[in-house]
């Protein structure tokens, strides 16, 4: 089978955690302050955050822009359910706008009649590596004085019109097993904002600037030394896999006939986080799954069910109608597209999915 995803751990990871487990300092120290370090060379900006997970840097951005009880924030449907349940975190609504079917992502056209006196932010999220239409949004955001904070979470590296994911607004990340960029579990929150970026320090470790001082409430959303260790082997080799990634992309596209491949407009930098092809039409995307499966081709349905869709969240925020995102959740497979694909499997899967 050749598997959707297959994180890669080298001698460096190796290395980097023995200096670790050896030095005895496991906690956050030396090896967290280098990833942020990395990470905010990256981004092209002045902090890096480190956090425990994508979903605690997305709750502690939020909390630091002082969102909360009362207030919207404007994101988008089609996504892993942790961008929505890190607003609600705070007290605050979601509110669902609908996607542009080319790129998967927030269509612009549709954020300002989902504004109301009650917004306070944006969050755009950057799905599958392509980073979402920001000269759109941000004008946006800037006319109504709004908050930008950046679901980066699929994107490091990532980029649009020469500015890097998570250098718009507030940038969070994650650092999942599968992700381009992983240390396991972990996260990253990216900003030039100083007052923002203290924040963000204080709620990540419960609200302490000098030991058992706390000035805010806070949570323990601190990442470890040994964690840091694997993101920091990961950040070495970010150029090189992602370069990988997208001749693996370019590939597919040329090859595969069968499906709707994926676009990549002008000025973007696409980073195939996934490789996402769409069985439209009214074919059945299960029964390909199927097909593929039984032939060796793994395969990821990502996102079965809009968020917006899911029991509990339409409990909380009511009923959206967003068609483009509730059909392309029937439609979407992704396919291997991670740097340990051969040419050889390369081959086999477009072989297979151009006989559905």
């Amino acid at each position: 089978m050749i598997s959707i995803a297959k994180p890669y751990i080298g001698d460096e990871e190796k290395k980097l955690v023995m200096e670790v487990l050896d030095s005895g300092m496991l906690a956050q120290g030396p090896k967290v302050a280098a990833l942020e370090e990395a990470f905010a060379a990256l981004c092209n900006v002045k902090h890096a955050i480190a956090t425990t997970s994508g979903t605690t840097a997305l709750h502690a951005a939020l909390l630091a822009h002082d969102i909360g009880p009362g207030d919207e924030v404007i994101t988008s449907p089609f996504t892993f359910i942790a961008s929505a349940n890190s607003v609600l975190f705070t007290g605050a609504r979601p509110v669902f706008v609908d996607i542009d079917p080319k790129t998967f992502n927030i269509d612009p056209a549709q954020i300002e009649d989902a504004i109301t006196p009650k917004t306070k932010a944006i969050l755009p999220i950057h799905l599958y590596g392509y980073v979402c239409d920001m000269d759109a949004i941000m004008d946006i955001a800037e006319r109504h004085n709004l908050v930008v904070i950046e679901d980066a979470c699929q994107a490091v590296g990532a980029k649009f019109n020469g500015k890097v994911a998570g250098s718009f607004g507030t940038g969070t990340f994650s650092l999942y097993a599968t992700k381009n960029v992983m240390s396991g579990e972990g996260g990253m929150i990216t900003t030039d904002d100083d007052e923002i970026a203290e924040k963000c320090r204080l709620i990540r470790s419960h609200g302490m600037k000098v030991r058992y001082y706390h000035d805010m409430l806070g949570y323990n959303y601190r990442m470890s030394d040994l964690h840091a260790a694997i993101g920091l082997a990961q950040m070495q080799r970010l150029e090189a896999f992602m370069a990988i990634r997208q001749n693996n992309a370019k590939y597919l596209n040329e090859h595969i006939t069968s499906v709707v491949t994926p676009e990549v407009r002008p000025g973007y930098e696409h980073v195939w986080h996934q490789y996402t092809v769409r069985v439209d039409g009214g074919r059945d995307r299960d029964a390909a799954v199927k097909q593929l499966n039984a032939a060796g081709i793994g395969t990821g349905i990502f996102y079965p069910v809009p968020v917006h869709q899911q029991g509990y969240m339409r409990e909380i925020v009511g009923d959206f109608h967003l068609p483009v995102a509730e059909r392309l959740a029937k439609e979407v497979i992704s396919l291997p597209i991670h740097p340990q694909v051969s040419q050889e499997d390369l081959e086999k899967i477009v072989t297979e999915v151009n006989k559905l």
